[in-house]
């Protein structure tokens, strides 16, 4: 068989495909402005992932600019692909966002399992060949040689093995360099998954790299991607913190650890991921997204190199390789406290910055270090979990066309709470009066109000949650709403979320409230749009 066009990946190295803004996106909930979505793909550069797949096209308007952005920012060899149904409209749309690329990278999929070619497709199993064939053919032709087009079998772990072989061979010949095995629903187990992964890599030989996309239904993603690496697999398609549709995907800080804390078993292998940069986009995904990294996450979890109990901590004091098989360093945590205050200077903050994972430079640094310095004014004690949280909320400001000019509020105990905002929506005043539960009921019923008799329409809170950024009773804390609109059709809501940080919690929440407003007012069809994800999906992707 002879091999179509496309670059091969490195001998001894993993590519490691970064599908966090697509399907880590299609999360409920998730759903990222495009300028969001451009922040973590700049972060995604700097941790060095081989290929950063941007979204899906063709679900909007929003999500076309958002991948015709990265595409067109993201340099130093890294890939932008674009996802694609094999249907007429999708390819092309996704090559027209890619094209702009240093390294497009198209990526077309369609069903092949049964239960989702008669239940879902309604198309036999010749027309799903014929449509795999002609949407690959399509892409090598519109984008050249050189360039890598890659087609995934959705469902492919319940597909028949002798026709999804014989799928991969057919769109190999029409011109993919890479094939994706994708355990669509998580069915599969590593030994199973393993086989069917080697029996791919033995049939196409060097003709096409073998990728997999593996998902969380059983707790097995991780394991999965694992076993197909050792099984001959040279792509394995990962999320930040393994976000993604139901149970997630496999978690990129995972699979790239286990390659590097493990070489025995999986000899001469590596990526070039540069892990010094994952926690940062940990908790970069993590705010933006609104979604907490559980205490006793692998790699990332804020236990993950802790020790409580007596017999770690003499161990770990005496030898840390006794209960840590990696280092806190290695993934990115300094372990030193922070030591940036009013009297440290620009120089020392952005040291320190650099140090947490972070570039800041310019205007953007000078505006970082007068919110240090205020922050110095009303807390005893700045942490790097304060100056975190300080980096990630300026990565999630986005255009304020409610802009919030003054609130008061009054409560006591056993009555009502009485909240008041002035508002400017757009270039109109509009000053609003509420009752609720407590203060920040009453002053979210204030925006509700300002904002219908603007727009016509309101925020309906769907989630709220608080958190504290650090300890003592100085902390800041960080309020995370969800929201949708309230003339959203109840079975297709535009959600969204909307982060606050402030020492004053009412202040946070009012904060996070009124950039979710703003994100909704963005979502309503503008260039900035909201990412399709969170309106839901066209159908299950891979």
């Amino acid at each position: 068989m002879s091999g179509p066009g496309g670059p091969a990946v490195v001998p001894g190295t993993v590519r490691i495909f970064d599908t966090t803004l697509r399907d880590g996106e299609q999360a409920p909930g998730a759903g990222l402005t495009a300028a969001e979505k451009l922040e973590v793909a700049r972060q995604l550069a700097r941790l060095r992932v081989d290929v950063i797949e941007a979204g899906f096209p063709a679900a909007s308007p929003g999500d076309f600019e958002a991948v015709q952005r990265i595409a067109r920012e993201t340099k130093g060899g890294i890939a932008v692909a674009a996802l694609a149904r094999c249907r007429d409209g999708d390819p092309q749309r996704a090559v027209e966002a890619i094209r702009v690329a240093e390294r497009p990278h198209l990526h077309v999929f369609i069903a092949t399992s049964d239960i989702h070619l008669v239940h879902k497709l309604r198309l036999s199993r010749d027309q799903a060949l014929a449509e795999a064939v002609r949407w690959v053919r399509y892409g090598r032709s519109a984008l050249g040689p050189d360039v890598e087009v890659e087609f995934s079998a959705e469902d492919a772990s319940r597909t028949d093995p002798d026709f999804l072989l014989q799928v991969y061979e057919a769109v190999v010949e029409a011109g993919a360099s890479t094939v994706n095995i994708p355990d669509t629903v998580g069915y599969a187990i590593p030994a199973e998954f393993g086989a069917l992964v080697r029996r791919v890599v033995q049939r196409l030989g060097s003709a096409a790299t073998v990728s997999v996309h593996c998902h969380n239904d059983l707790g097995l993603a991780t394991a999965n991607t694992l076993a197909a690496v050792q099984a001959g697999a040279r792509q394995v398609e990962v999320t930040i913190n393994g976000l993604g549709e139901r149970a997630g995907n496999a978690s990129l800080e995972e699979v790239v650890m286990a390659l590097r804390t493990r070489p025995t078993q999986f000899p001469e292998l590596a990526s070039q991921v540069q892990t010094e940069q994952i926690t940062a986009a940990s908790r970069l995904v993590s705010y933006l997204t609104g979604f907490t990294v559980q205490p006793n996450k692998a790699v990332v979890g804020g236990n993950a190199f802790a020790h409580e109990s007596g017999i770690h901590q003499d161990g770990v004091i005496k030898n840390p390789l006794t209960y840590e098989i990696m280092t806190p360093q290695s993934v990115g945590l300094s372990g030193s406290q922070l030591t940036i205050g009013k009297l440290s200077g620009r120089r020392g903050l952005q040291g320190k910055l650099r140090a947490l994972g972070h570039v800041v430079e310019g205007a953007a640094l000078d505006d970082l270090y007068r919110q240090v310095v205020a922050l110095a004014d009303v807390k005893k004690e700045v942490t790097d979990a304060d100056l975190l949280a300080l980096v990630e909320q300026r990565a999630a400001a986005g255009p304020a066309s409610i802009r919030l000019e003054g609130w008061s509020v009054t409560s006591s105990h056993g009555g009502r709470a009485t909240g008041t905002v002035s508002l400017r929506v757009g270039e109109k005043a509009r000053n609003a009066e509420a009752t609720g539960n407590g203060p920040v009921d009453a002053l979210y019923g204030a925006v509700d109000a300002a904002v219908d008799a603007v727009l016509g329409w309101r925020p309906v809170l769907t989630e709220y949650e608080i958190r504290a950024v650090s300890g003592g009773e100085d902390a800041q804390g960080q309020a995370v709403v969800r929201c949708r609109r309230s003339t959203d059709e109840a079975d297709n809501p535009l959600t969204v979320t909307g982060q606050g940080l402030s020492t004053n919690i009412i202040e946070a929440s009012l904060e996070a409230y009124l950039v979710a407003t703003n994100k909704l007012q963005v979502g309503r069809g503008t260039s900035e749009g909201i990412g399709a994800a969170s309106r839901g999906s066209l159908e299950e992707l891979p």
